[in-house]
């Protein structure tokens, strides 16, 4: 079978809607295996959305070789005019979410080399000697408060003071900045966007006044954090200090700077990529290792040599980052499936990281698992998400510290699920742990 509409087998598990998103995670995946055995690739028709526009469908590449394949080819499957939308992101949105992420080169490798400079190695030393420190008193935090959320009181915390850190955005504006990173990652939640949830909404055709107040919403958060670091950019132009909005809007040794407009949207795109990704990662981790006891066992007798391997396995496992959208060139074939300049291809990280061509027993957690090749951090080509290895960082130390100081820590319950077509999160997540005898 080539690509066209899902067959009458497939039908029950049409990704353009909710109703897909809030079913059980092995019925999902149940999904994903069905399509990586088509001929083809499954096109999924898009519902038309008022004031919006947008293709017919996406085509839905759920094997490993097919992602890794369109990431490679940029030239092919560029992520102009959007990366993150499945249908076409308006102007309004466009000011404050049209970063890099939705650029091919020339700018994009532009704005990186200005960007990257948030990950040199001196900026990551620093990162690393302050990761410590907050992730102790993190768990310091923890430990007097009593168990309450884990995402709330742990998973989220250190990321977001990380990056906050990192660009030089002081304490007080910490609260701020990670509630409306939730309203712009959880806009298809009803719990951020106040649509309310009923059947035309959950099949991906919700009422028109609906949509315009999520949609003014998720502006608003956009144009908060917009504002916050416009404010910090002129205030670091003329008084420049070590952080990265300095770096950014002062002009590097080569006279590269990055605009207002792009320095605001590119901490858009940090707070969102790279405080969600980790935050989710540690989150799911503490759900897996309650859920896998020996893989816990495994990690705890040799948390040095094993938590490498621990983490990609955690990252490929939960992939916090569902699926990225690209946009076809030219007329072309991607591994024998034919596509038409305009198509919309939509990589699906989480099913090609359980792709059983690629990975031994895909469905088990194997902490041990060596060779990894998942691409939870996206596939290989100029997008890789370049905050990867600071990700890994996080994720190691909180562990570490988790399980040194509080070793019988454990989620309780069941999650709380973000609904949610691109961010595989979790928003609340009861926990238990015994308080050590003598503080730390």
């Amino acid at each position: 079978m080539t690509s066209g509409t899902l067959p009458p087998e497939l039908q029950e598990f049409d990704l353009s809607g909710l109703s897909f998103w809030t079913r059980p995670e092995a019925h999902r995946l149940e999904a994903f295996r069905r399509m990586r055995e088509l001929d083809g690739a499954a096109f999924v028709p898009i519902a038309k959305l008022p004031f919006v526009k947008s293709k017919p469908g996406f085509h839905a590449l759920a094997r490993h070789a097919d992602v890794i394949e369109a990431s490679r080819r940029a030239d092919l499957f560029s992520n102009e005019p959007t990366a993150n939308s499945l249908t076409e992101m308006p102007a309004w949105a466009g000011r404050f979410f049209g970063s890099m992420i939705n650029m091919d080169d020339p700018r994009h490798a532009q704005i990186r080399r200005v960007v990257s400079r948030a990950f040199t190695p001196k900026v990551l030393a620093r990162a690393e000697e302050d990761l410590q420190r907050r992730a102790a008193r993190i768990v310091d935090d923890m430990i007097a408060e009593g168990p309450r959320d884990f995402v709330a009181q742990a998973a989220a915390r250190l990321p977001v003071e990380v990056i906050c850190d990192l660009m030089g955005i002081p304490d007080r504006h910490h609260e701020l900045v990670l509630n409306r990173t939730n309203v712009i990652l959880g806009y298809s939640d009803p719990e951020y966007n106040g649509i309310r949830a009923d059947e035309r909404y959950m099949s991906g055709d919700p009422r028109r006044l609906d949509v315009l107040k999520g949609a003014v919403k998720l502006v608003r958060a956009g144009h908060d954090l917009f504002r916050l670091v416009k404010r910090l950019g002129e205030e670091r132009r003329k008084r420049p200090g070590d952080d990265l909005i300095s770096k950014l809007v002062n002009a590097n040794a080569d006279g590269e700077s990055l605009t207002t407009q792009e320095t605001g949207s590119f901490f858009i795109l940090l707070v969102t990529a790279g405080n969600e990704t980790t935050r989710n990662a540690i989150a799911h981790a503490l759900r897996l290792f309650t859920e896998f006891p020996d893989q816990r066992a495994l990690l705890t007798e040799d948390f040095e040599g094993r938590i490498a391997t621990a983490v990609e396995e955690i990252v490929r496992y939960a992939t916090p980052v569902i699926q990225f959208r690209r946009n076809v060139t030219r007329d072309c074939e991607l591994n024998g499936i034919p596509l038409r300049k305009g198509d919309i291809a939509v990589l699906i990280y989480t099913a090609a990281n359980r792709d059983e061509t690629v990975f031994t027993d895909p469905d088990a957690f194997d902490i041990t698992r060596s060779p990894n090749p998942h691409v939870g951090f996206g596939g290989p080509g100029p997008h890789y998400c370049m905050g990867a290895h600071l990700a890994r960082r996080e994720i190691t130390v909180m562990l570490r510290e988790l399980f040194t100081r509080l070793p019988d820590i454990r989620g309780e319950g069941e999650p709380d699920y973000l609904l949610s077509h691109f961010i595989h999160g979790i928003k609340r997540m009861p926990f238990t742990f015994t308080p050590p005898a003598e503080g730390r």
